[in-house]
């Protein structure tokens, strides 16, 4: 596994979110493979959750607390189980309104929490037979699911810093999104150039296709391995107040400093 040791804690902790991700993953691929025959209900916010997101989450659980039995968890269906300086956050379907729609573009989150910093994070995109992954200080990679083709990513270097003219992915997508999100993203699509995306437009961010992504709406479970994979590739993340860890809101992404603080300008003054 590239720039991972296995001798060290956080290499064996990003091994783990790995195998967890994955167990997650191949759980959400059977009902995505049947879709037909999946039950589906409404949150009380108004979105959508399966079987498929309680099953997956269950298997990413099951893998945790295995291995790490006294760690926290933090799941999107589960919720929080208990607590200390080390805790798991996953989001088991990111896109579940793709998902149920056939759309390839969702996502199985894991990400390792420890005193506050992200310090292992992992992105799958099963039905797109792909896996991202960072840890803190070790860099952001890419490989096919089973292992082949791995890469280190990183942003793209030497693109304009400015707003106009930059490559901007707005998060969520169709279905998903909303008359309220095109307000919050308006500021940056009237500059920049607004690209459609086959990948969540936060990891194209981290493998320099895009130059900014901006994520309307989120929870700490949308954000949290994405925020490490980006910043790790030599992006920067953060939202509103700043440059800092995953938290509930809008959340902007770019290649570089100085672009985020433009994009943060023109979103939030």
């Amino acid at each position: 596994m590239g720039g991972v040791r296995q001798d060290g804690g956080v290499s064996l902790d990003l091994d783990l979110a790995r195998r967890a991700a994955l167990a997650g993953a191949a759980v959400a691929m059977r009902h995505f493979a049947a879709l037909s025959e999946l039950s589906r209900e409404l949150k009380a916010d108004g979105s959508t959750v399966t079987a498929a997101d309680r099953e997956s989450e269950e298997a990413i659980r099951e893998v945790l607390r295995r291995e790490r039995p006294d760690d926290a968890l933090l799941g999107e269906e589960g919720g929080a189980a208990g607590a200390g300086r080390r805790r798991w956050i996953i989001d088991p379907i990111d896109g579940t309104a793709q998902f149920v729609a056939g759309d390839d573009r969702w996502l199985v989150l894991v990400a390792l929490e420890e005193d506050g910093e992200i310090q292992a994070g992992v992105a799958v995109t099963p039905a797109q037979d792909a896996i991202w992954w960072a840890q803190r200080g070790g860099g952001a990679y890419w490989s096919a699911l089973d292992g082949s083709r791995e890469r280190r990513v990183s942003v793209a270097a030497g693109g304009t810093d400015l707003v106009d003219g930059s490559r901007l992915g707005v998060i969520p997508c169709a279905p998903n999104y909303l008359d309220s999100d095109r307000v919050i993203a308006a500021p940056l699509a009237a500059r920049a150039a607004e690209s459609e995306w086959d990948v969540h437009a936060a990891l194209l961010v981290a493998s320099g296709e895009l130059d900014l992504a901006v994520q309307t709406r989120g929870q700490i479970w949308d954000f949290a391995a994405t925020s490490l994979i980006v910043t790790e590739a030599g992006g920067v993340y953060g939202g509103a107040d700043g440059v800092r860890g995953p938290r509930e809101g809008t959340s902007l992404f770019a290649r570089s400093p100085e672009l985020w603080q433009a994009a943060h300008e023109f979103l939030w003054g």
